[in-house]
């Protein structure tokens, strides 16, 4: 089975970029503050025209590294690690057999995280966007709008939001006992002019990565709100288009959503498209196409809402519905990440993800490193405009 994932990479192993994007087709094993949300063959280096010039990490020198270490006694996840770090790939990555194994816990919709979502406000400061009702940090009194200045004593101003999300969660911090649930994280935030620090612990959550609401009131369109693409969400985009009012047009909100499984954004895509492309992607130069389930509705209008948090399978989303003439896109240019990553197990259980390829839409536009450039672009006010725009594009009775 072949799918592409997002996840939060372990602070351990890596450091800078901590999202990637990985498309496992021989081992079938998710920014969100930890609510998102066997036997292989060495490969050569894909040819430059397969990965559109971006730096990959060659398959064969990694295995050789953690093999290597092991000899010698040491760790062979940090050999892999180290020429994975040399490569200049920022999206390929290492992770323990533990890691690896909490990663697909979270592509289950399971994790353990205190609760909140955060993005990037000015000047380099993070900014809570979301709280999950009856989670760690709602308890705690935390609030959408608050900034968090530190976290354990770390100041996190500045700091990429995946990492900051790796410090909330404990990732790669097993040895210490921390990243489960029931161990203590402190939080330093600010509201205003108040400042002031809480200790929450980490629990096991469930993800409810789609949501649906009716901004415009009870008389407007219908906002599905997919946060992420974890198991279960394609199918739950199906039935929200199913159960909206025939009468409604419907917004497709995907600000924010940094990814996840391209089987389920596949699934989303089938909800809105009759069959046809979704988007095509190579393997070490091999090209292979996604393809949309037949029956979807294909009458309902329809407007996605994009942001810069707008990653991976949701760029994937996105471009299809644009490319293929079913949605108008509205809000601010997409993050831009579209390369392919291919899970091995190295000899010592640690599992190698390293980039294989780059995926592009119907159209055949990269969407890694260009993003998708919505229809309109709105910094403020994009759901506001977004109704407006879907108020022009009619019914679907």
């Amino acid at each position: 089975m072949s799918r592409l994932c997002l996840s939060v990479r372990p602070r351990r192993i890596r450091r800078g970029a901590a999202l990637t994007l990985t498309l496992a087709t021989v081992l079938a094993t998710g920014a969100a503050a930890g609510s998102w949300h066997a036997g292989h063959t060495a490969h050569p280096r894909p040819e430059p025209s397969a990965v559109s010039g971006s730096l990959t990490a060659d398959r064969a020198a990694v295995e050789k590294a953690a093999a290597e270490a092991m000899a010698a006694g040491k760790s062979g996840a940090e050999a892999a690690a180290e020429v994975v770090s040399r490569s200049g790939d920022r999206w390929s990555t290492i992770y323990t057999a533990g890691e690896f194994e909490d990663f697909q816990r979270q592509l289950d919709g399971d994790y353990v995280g205190v609760g909140l979502w955060l993005r990037q406000a000015r000047g380099g400061r993070l900014e809570v966007s979301r709280v999950r009702p009856g989670g760690p940090a709602a308890r705690a009194g935390t609030a959408r709008g608050d900034r968090l200045v530190a976290v354990d004593g770390r100041p996190v101003r500045g700091r990429p939001v995946t990492e900051v999300v790796a410090l909330l969660r404990g990732d790669g911090d097993d040895e210490a006992g921390r990243g489960r649930a029931g161990t203590p994280v402190e939080l330093a935030l600010q509201r205003g002019a108040r400042t002031w620090s809480t200790t929450v612990h980490r629990a096991r959550l469930r993800s409810q990565d789609v949501t649906t609401d009716r901004p415009a009131g009870a008389s407007g369109p219908v906002r599905i709100r997919a946060e992420a693409f974890t198991k279960g969400s394609g199918a739950a985009i199906r039935d929200a288009v199913r159960a909206a009012p025939p009468d409604a047009g419907l917004l497709l909100d995907l600000r924010g959503n940094t990814g996840g499984l391209v089987a389920e954004a596949t699934a989303a895509a089938s909800a809105f498209l009759d069959g046809g492309l979704v988007a095509t992607y190579d393997v070490h130069g091999r090209q292979r196409a996604l393809y949309a389930g037949d029956g979807g509705n294909t009458r309902v209008p329809l407007v996605v809402l994009v942001d810069g948090g707008t990653m991976s399978a949701a760029e994937l989303l996105a471009g299809a519905l644009q490319d293929r003439g079913r949605a108008v896109v509205v809000g601010s240019p997409t993050f831009g990440k579209g390369s392919v990553q291919m899970p091995s197990t190295l000899p010592d259980g640690s599992v190698a993800e390293l980039t294989v390829g780059h995926y592009r839409t119907p159209a055949g536009r990269t969407v890694d490193g260009h993003g998708i450039t919505p229809d309109l672009t709105v910094e403020d006010g994009a759901t506001a405009r977004a109704v407006t725009v879907l108020s022009g594009l009619g019914t679907g009775a």
